[in-house]
């Protein structure tokens, strides 16, 4: 198993490292055979106003799956021992979808599409932050995006631990984010098929 290790705002040191490494090996044991490599990334809020100071997040690449997990805690190695059990679940209910992927029945487009436009600010997106935005831009994330079905899309996010997956739609060809809603079930932001006429409205 390839293991990288980072820290932000927290120095790594040899105690931290074995740690994450012994709790990793554990939960990734059994599924050594399908999985390649394991990032892990541990940060420490400098923001004396929120309680679960520090991170640990994991990111599983398996078989050409994602599988992400987080948590955050008071306490850095209780943050670590909580996310490698969350992460070995995610793994287990993925190597079962996996096995067991002929047998399943395929979730339906219209079950998880409410035929309705979504307005940006109707979102409702699980999370535990402050609706607050960013003085600017500070970070960038770059990932593969291959074409996908729906019910594909949705699978990949109840692995990576998101509110939301963006994906390619195979259907559709188009760039696609399925979603969490507050109040159970899912949904799914396509764009308007007008959009480019709109966009021609909007001033310069």
């Amino acid at each position: 198993m390839k293991l990288l290790i980072q820290g932000n705002n927290i120095a790594v040191t040899e105690s931290i490292h074995d740690y994450v490494e012994q709790k990793l090996e554990k939960a990734v044991r059994h599924f050594q055979n399908i999985t390649s490599k394991v990032d892990v990334h541990l940060s420490v809020a400098r923001n004396s106003r929120i309680e679960r100071k520090h991170k640990a997040e994991v990111t599983v690449f398996a078989n050409g799956t994602v599988i992400r997990a987080q948590e955050g805690s008071e306490n850095l190695y209780a943050s670590i021992d909580m996310v490698a059990d969350k992460i070995a679940r995610q793994l287990r209910k993925y190597k079962e979808k996996h096995l067991a992927k002929n047998a399943h029945t395929n979730l339906r487009q219209e079950e998880i599409i409410e035929d309705s436009v979504v307005e940006p600010e109707k979102l409702e997106l699980d999370s535990d932050r402050d609706p607050q935005l960013p003085a600017a831009v500070v970070r960038t994330k770059y990932f593969a995006m291959p074409p996908m079905k729906v019910e594909e899309a949705l699978e990949q996010l109840q692995l990576v631990d998101h509110d939301f997956y963006m994906f390619q739609n195979s259907e559709t060809g188009e760039i696609n984010v399925i979603y969490s809603r507050n109040h159970g079930g899912y949904g799914v932001i396509q764009p308007r098929a007008d959009s480019k006429a709109r966009n021609g409205d909007y001033p310069h």
